[in-house]
């Protein structure tokens, strides 16, 4: 195996017992990126002098000598912040967003910043300043989005491991469509300020920055070395982290469903499902059938504020510069003004029937406080497909991305691990969702998955 392509735990044992030298485990990634990312185009602000610069002076810390890279909506001094659009051309930051500094401060080396849907809103990544990223495991495929570029480029190693954000999924899908693993922390215990929109309003709880990396324990590494609480962030939580054992988690029952009974996912998902719940079974967990009766509420509220209230937020940055816009991003304002407009009764309405959803869902997790299930109806999409057919029936581009949302609008954990293929030889993960601050739990549910599945390298990246 290429060193590049080892687990970030891996190569920073390699650094600290110096088989290997920060500057000849960046020459590795860097060779790894001239050659996979002009056809991936995955990372879109790279500078070799740069990461030789970071690499011949790593700090030390938990991080040392570790090459990562930053999705281009979290802001990393001197380099390219322009979340994917024409609007923002050469935005470069003076500073750094708080989970930047967490991951220099840990001794991290930045590779560079990764592509993104203009403004995020979309689940495949491609804009109008960078153009598609594709998938490593076939290039006529979607890496997925937002967080695509930054998923492209883990599972390809171009490098070990980075930071995405997820409002709908963002960080999940990607790593479900390119075999790699994702959480999407509780909304609070990541710091958000820097991320860019800022995380404010439906968004302080909607979306959280999330670790992405090829094994759970990468994610663990991450999550250790960049949570807590950032004293300055009205959203963030004093959560201390906490050790979860297997046998801690084996405690814990799980509910599991293969679809929400609404819309329907492929066949080779539902083996994906299956075959997570016989592992967990096989190891000694506690599994049962189980679906929340309020996950379409749940869904419901998460469109208006994800994508109407989404819409106005971004209404006076493209107020006047319509012709300048993505077909993607105009595809989701199409979305949005399908819709009546939100008044202000209707949006008090709805954050306060948010609430009382949450509430139900949390008492319906009291039973079984994590849950398995599909990531998203389908494998990996070819570029603006935006429909499919499934079992006879007709499944919508947002709708097959449902599976995802709940846990956003929830505001609890949610990992992704990859377990198996579909027939065209695309990655298909499972994802286990859990009650805000069960993280640790949720990675602990993961980690017993992946034990008999996980990360398993696309060959162009060999």
């Amino acid at each position: 195996m290429p060193v590049t392509l080892l687990p970030a735990t891996e190569q920073l044992a390699l650094l600290r017992r110096r088989a290997i030298a920060p500057l000849e485990l960046a020459e590795e990634h860097i060779a790894q990126i001239q050659r996979l990312n002009p056809r991936l185009n995955a990372i879109v602000d790279f500078d070799a002098e740069r990461v030789r610069a970071q690499a011949a002076k790593a700090r030390p810390g938990p991080l040392s000598g570790l090459p990562v890279t930053v999705k281009s909506s979290i802001a990393a001094a001197g380099y390219r912040c322009e979340i994917g659009s024409t609007l923002n051309r050469g935005s470069v930051p003076e500073e750094n967003a708080v989970v930047v500094d967490r991951l220099i401060e840990a001794g991290a080396v930045i590779l560079g910043t990764t592509n993104c849907p203009e403004f995020l809103m979309a689940y495949e990544t491609e804009n109008l300043l960078y153009g598609s990223t594709r998938n490593p495991w076939n290039l006529d495929y979607s890496a997925g989005g937002s967080s695509g570029g930054e998923a492209a480029a883990i599972a390809a190693g171009m490098s070990t491991g980075g930071l995405g954000s997820d409002s709908g999924g963002s960080v999940r899908e990607p790593a479900h469509f390119t075999g790699i693993c994702a959480l999407k922390p509780t909304a609070g215990r990541f710091p958000a300020a820097g991320h860019l929109p800022p995380c404010l309003g439906p968004f302080s709880f909607l979306g959280s920055i999330g670790p992405m990396a090829r094994t759970v324990g990468d994610l663990s590494l991450l999550f250790q070395t960049l949570s807590g609480q950032d004293a300055t962030d009205p959203n963030s939580a004093p959560a201390a982290h906490r050790i979860v054992s297997l046998d801690d988690a084996k405690r814990v029952p799980i509910g599991w469903f293969e679809d929400d009974g609404l819309v329907p996912v492929t066949a080779e998902t539902r083996v994906a499902v299956q075959q997570a719940l016989c592992a967990l079974e096989r190891q000694g967990f506690a599994l049962k059938p189980f679906r929340p009766e309020a996950l379409e509420a749940a869904r419901k509220l998460w469109w208006t504020f994800f994508v109407q209230c989404g819409a106005m937020l971004y209404a006076p940055t493209i107020r006047g510069h319509e012709n300048e816009l993505s077909p993607t991003f105009r595809d989701f304002l199409d979305s949005a003004r399908a819709e009546a407009p939100l008044t202000a009764d209707s949006l008090l309405d709805a954050w306060v029937e948010s609430d009382k959803v949450r509430g139900r869902l949390l008492e319906e997790m009291r039973e079984f406080p994590i849950l398995l299930c599909p990531v998203c109806s389908i494998p990996a999409f070819r570029p603006f497909e935006r429909s499919w057919n499934i079992d006879g029936q007709a499944v919508a581009y947002l709708d097959a991305m449902r599976y995802t949302q709940w846990f956003n609008l929830l505001g609890g954990p949610a990992a992704v691990v990859p377990v198996c293929r579909s027939t065209e030889g695309l990655p298909i993960g499972v994802q286990i969702a859990g009650r805000p601050f069960a993280d640790e739990l949720v990675l602990a549910v993961a980690a017993a998955v992946e034990s008999e599945f996980g990360y398993q390298p696309p060959p162009m990246a060999l």
